[in-house]
């Protein structure tokens, strides 16, 4: 069999292990997603994420077609005392064998100029981009109802 015929088997089976291998050590935890309303331009995602491999990892970037435009946050204290919201453009580190909380009035997703109202029981399609793992797609559900902490809700991939 000619090389050039099995370069697309040695593409795909590449691709597969490298999908598989972030299944494998990035998981996510505990995702819900609210907005302030119906007719709220933004909202944000909150998760536990887990990262079980043996290589540090940083998440770099989030997708989502739920809104213009989708990014990392955090929260920061100005000189005032007064906290401000903020792109974080280098990610958040994900360190072998722990994980990085993203919760409210911390690290988390924001999504601005909304699509459609985040509505209750509704899932949000989000794909969170790591340096090493690559993408991990997650179903984050919709709840309005959540005021502060976590529940005890799984979701994993």
């Amino acid at each position: 069999m000619p090389f050039k015929s099995l370069l697309p088997a040695i593409f795909v089976a590449a691709i597969m292990s490298t999908a598989a291998h972030a299944e494998s050590v990035i998981s996510v935890e505990d995702a819900y997603a609210r907005s302030s309303g119906a007719n709220a331009k933004a909202g944000a995602a909150f998760m536990m994420i887990r990262n079980s491999g043996d290589s540090d990892d940083q998440l770099v970037a989030v997708k989502s077609d739920i809104a213009a435009r989708v990014e990392l946050h955090t929260h920061k204290i100005d000189d005032n005392g007064v906290a401000k919201m903020m792109e974080v453009q280098e990610g958040f580190a994900i360190p072998a064998g722990e994980a990085h909380m993203l919760q409210r009035g911390g690290d988390h997703v924001m999504f601005m100029g909304i699509k459609q109202p985040f509505e209750q029981g509704a899932t949000i399609p989000v794909t969170l981009v790591f340096e090493q793992a690559g993408e991990v797609v997650v179903e984050i559900p919709v709840d309005l109802e959540r005021k502060d902490g976590h529940g005890h809700m799984k979701h994993s991939n």
